[in-house]
């Protein structure tokens, strides 16, 4: 309301100032104005509380106006504060995706020496199993063998001990015959 009251002293200082300068010209086309607003239709009071009134109505307009610079204004920054912000992400995720892209390709790459060590690994595991077979076979055969070979000392131990006794039977026999020749 303080603008309206600032605008009125103004007009009626401009129209002050162009009644008393004596410029021929402008200072009658101010009076003739002037007297053409006196002699109007209405009444004086009417036209001031409409001019007054038609001043409120652009004030108000121009206050919304304001308003709405403002409001955009503050619109604008929101947005560039998030443009901002969503470009610092876009950002931090490019730098991260390169990150990304070289530990994808040592985890690839890692996947692939741990594969090649597994073949390598079961291939072994074959190879050491194969021959664990091979040493059971081996060994199966050698017990066997050992067994076999025990039975067989068993038996030439058994025939030597038949033998000794056949041995020291004839041994005596021997003697007793040897004893029997001497006798006769």
């Amino acid at each position: 309301m303080i603008q309206l009251l600032f605008l009125v002293i103004f007009a009626e200082g401009v129209m002050a100032f162009l009644l008393l300068v004596k410029i021929g010209l402008l200072r009658d086309l101010v009076i003739k104005s002037l007297d053409q607003l006196k002699m109007g239709k209405g009444p004086a009071t009417v036209k001031t509380i409409a001019g007054t009134m038609f001043v409120i109505l652009l004030s108000n307009l121009m206050s919304i106006v304001k308003i709405q610079n403002k409001g955009f204004t503050l619109f604008l920054g929101f947005l560039i504060d998030r443009v901002h912000h969503y470009l610092q992400k876009l950002i931090n995720l490019r730098s991260n995706k390169g990150s990304s892209k070289e530990e994808l390709e040592n985890l690839k790459n890692e996947t692939i020496n741990l594969k090649e060590k597994e073949e390598k690994s079961s291939k072994e595991i074959k190879l050491l199993s194969e021959s664990l077979k091979k040493m059971k076979l081996e060994s199966e055969e050698k017990d066997k063998r050992i067994e076999t070979a025990e039975s067989h000392v068993a038996s030439l131990q058994k025939q030597a001990a038949d033998l000794l006794l056949e041995y020291d039977r004839l041994l005596e026999e021997n003697q007793n015959l040897q004893a029997q020749t001497l006798r006769h």
